[in-house]
């Protein structure tokens, strides 16, 4: 086998407990943060994903979406897939790989299942749903005042509201995951953005 198609430690087990499952169909993300925004997405949009077949995996990471992919295809499974815009090649590359394409463009991607974030999942929500209202939730959540105090940063003032908030939640373990659900809990159905809503409405 080809050193670079063989699977790393931790795919197989993965994708073994995705086929023990009895799952049809499985979307790859990045990280824990967006898995939960998915399912909770779904949840919201009124979908029963884990009765309808379908998983949502976090891959620890673009670079192993090639190993994720190669191993679910082997099982015959309908693949989807979420990522940030600045992991958009390595998973192009991770689909031409597997021979899903050739010179994939983004719309190339889009219509194999695999949709990009732009910047990333909590810039689309928070494009999204504008700034007063993410801070919004942030007060909810009981972090207003760490928030002030964050913006006040020197680091913090030449940069946007918009890029003030998606650093905020990123500052902290847990942060990210926290507010990714949060936010999709008060998000208005209808304006979901677009990435969220197609990759599950490809499943």
């Amino acid at each position: 086998m080809n050193e670079q198609f063989r699977c790393r430690p931790g795919v197989e087990e993965a994708v073994a407990a995705v086929v023990r499952d009895g799952f049809r169909a499985v979307i790859l993300v990045e990280g824990v943060s967006d898995q939960i925004a998915l399912q909770t997405l779904a949840w919201r949009q009124g979908r029963d994903l884990r009765s309808e077949g379908v998983s949502i995996l976090a891959i620890g990471g673009a670079m192993n979406v090639g190993h994720f992919l190669r191993s679910l295809l082997h099982h015959e499974l309908t693949v989807a897939g979420l990522c940030d815009v600045g992991e958009e090649r390595a998973f192009g590359q991770g689909l031409e790989r597997v021979g899903m394409g050739s010179e994939l463009t983004r719309t190339g991607m889009e219509s194999l299942g695999f949709f990009v974030c732009i910047v990333d999942l909590e810039d689309e929500l928070i494009r999204a749903m504008g700034t007063a209202h993410v801070e919004r939730v942030i007060d909810q959540q009981g972090e207003s005042d760490s928030f002030r105090r964050f913006r006040a940063q020197p680091a913090q003032r030449t940069r946007t509201a918009e890029q003030q908030l998606r650093r905020f939640m990123g500052t902290r373990s847990g942060r990210k995951a926290r507010y990714g659900q949060a936010l999709v809990e008060s998000i208005d159905l209808m304006s979901v953005p677009r990435p969220l809503d197609l990759v599950l409405r490809g499943v």
